[in-house]
């Protein structure tokens, strides 16, 4: 969530459940208008249980589907994984999209987005299925299972299509290491994974330096935070480092890099505030 820099610090100064208690309470009159006015339809979660992304909801997922179609050749057929599948922004246009010989699984480490997802659209599709997995990461979740160590509950080449949007920024290299490990084993040969990050190369720390709302100030090697206190809060990556120390190294492609604006870019050129990148397995 893009915020001016003193409201983010006094946000990630909270305890994660104070956060999500903060946010509901921010929007719970408009939530409430919605509510009552039929503004809101039944897929659409209110303002206040969104712990993850910004913008209109339905637009950003419908937004994210033509992408998913247009660069990552998804197809109604497939059959997908979506890495922290939040309240469904993925899933609800995905609904719409994939047929009778496609399917979805998602898992979050926010229990209440999973049983939100799993009331409102699961009994509607039941060829999408959510789970909780009970990982620990200091902006959602205190304590908890190690990301690093963590075994996607997945069998082997399983999965046409994986998304992974705003998950990496909220997650240290050891953790992304494991994932990229995972997604290469439960994609099947020639799958693609989507996924984004915020790239730390020579144009974003040039362009960052004069954006005092977005930036990392914190380096950490081949990495940098925008908290120290709060380490997952947002996660840059030194991009070559990422392309041959993390993707390559887990036997995945790049084959896209479409740049987002959040450093600076001008906004009309970019896809998207984050950065995109498209990965594949290789057929071999």
């Amino acid at each position: 969530m893009k915020q001016p820099t003193s409201l983010r610090k006094l946000y990630y100064a909270l305890p994660p459940a104070w956060r999500f208690l903060a946010r509901r309470l921010y929007y719970l009159p408009s939530d409430l208008y919605d509510g009552l006015s039929g503004r809101r339809d039944e897929l659409t979660p209110p303002k206040g249980l969104i712990y993850t992304g910004s913008g209109d909801f339905r637009a950003q997922g419908e937004k994210m589907l033509r992408y998913f179609i247009e660069l990552g050749g998804l197809r109604p057929g497939h059959r997908v994984l979506d890495v922290g599948s939040g309240m469904g922004r993925i899933a609800v246009p995905l609904t719409r999209y994939l047929d009778e010989q496609g399917s979805y699984e998602g898992f979050d480490v926010v229990e209440s987005g999973v049983r939100w997802c799993n009331r409102r659209i699961s009994r509607r599709f039941p060829n999408f299925r959510f789970q909780f997995i009970g990982l620990g990461n200091d902006l959602y979740r205190p304590g908890g299972g190690n990301a690093a160590a963590f075994r996607f509950p997945y069998a082997d080449e399983d999965f046409d299509f994986a998304i992974l949007t705003s998950v990496f920024t909220h997650m240290l290299p050891e953790e992304v290491a494991n994932y990229l490990k995972e997604i290469r084993r439960v994609l099947k040969p020639g799958g693609v994974c989507f996924v984004t990050f915020f790239l730390w190369n020579r144009e974003s720390e040039a362009l960052s330096q004069a954006n005092p709302v977005f930036n990392f100030p914190f380096g950490r090697g081949h990495y940098r935070l925008m908290d120290e206190n709060v380490q997952s809060a947002n996660v840059a990556y030194e991009e070559a480092y990422l392309r041959a120390g993390m993707i390559e190294a887990a036997g995945l492609s790049v084959e896209q890099a479409h740049y987002g604006y959040w450093p600076g870019r001008d906004k009309e050129a970019c896809r998207d505030f984050q950065d995109i990148l498209l990965l594949r397995r290789p057929l071999s």
